[in-house]
């Protein structure tokens, strides 16, 4: 029980990691990174192979972190949104993960669509809150092409890859047992 404890902290950490450095394929170009979603890959994986505490600690500490060290995300309100929605990717695909289990490559579709779309809910409270607290009204059209006209080829990219690397992994996985 304390190995895997120990295996699950490290590879959350290696996802944390993950999440700060992959958004540098973007150029710290905004546009770019809000069309890829580039931390929500690292999230999704946590919670897949960590379980849902880790996920959703992960989750919540990466666009923070990401904000203080590198000024992208802005905290307010963009990084603070993250932080609620990418939480939400890692709870749901953890708790779902751990329940469902993931042997079979519908499950991890169902997994994986179910957490995208409660983290682009949750992300979308968190914006009616936040830009609320500064006098903007959030509209949803505003919420549609945050949630999905904008990152359409972010949401593809998760659905190729996502199920591709959780099959892969737990193959190795297997193998290496």
């Amino acid at each position: 029980m304390k190995n895997k404890s120990l295996a699950n902290l490290t590879k959350a950490a290696m996802f944390l990691a993950i999440g700060q450095v992959l958004p540098f394929v973007t150029g710290q170009i905004p546009q770019i990174g809000q069309m890829l979603c580039p931390m929500h890959f690292p999230i999704l994986l946590c919670g897949f192979f960590c379980g849902w505490k880790y996920g959703m600690l992960v989750g919540f500490i990466c666009p923070l972190l990401r904000s203080v060290l590198f000024g992208m995300p802005a905290m307010f309100p963009n990084a603070v949104g993250m932080a609620f929605e990418l939480m939400t990717y890692g709870f749901i695909s953890g708790l779902l993960a751990e329940k469902l289990g993931t042997e079979k490559l519908g499950k991890i579709y169902l997994i994986l669509v179910v957490s995208m779309i409660a983290g682009r809910i949750v992300w979308g409270v968190a914006q009616v809150v936040l830009l609320g607290l500064s006098g903007t009204k959030f509209t949803f059209s505003m919420f549609i092409a945050g949630a999905l006209t904008n990152a359409i080829p972010g949401i593809i990219l998760q659905l190729l890859i996502i199920p591709f690397l959780v099959k892969t992994l737990q193959k190795k996985r297997t193998a290496g047992a």
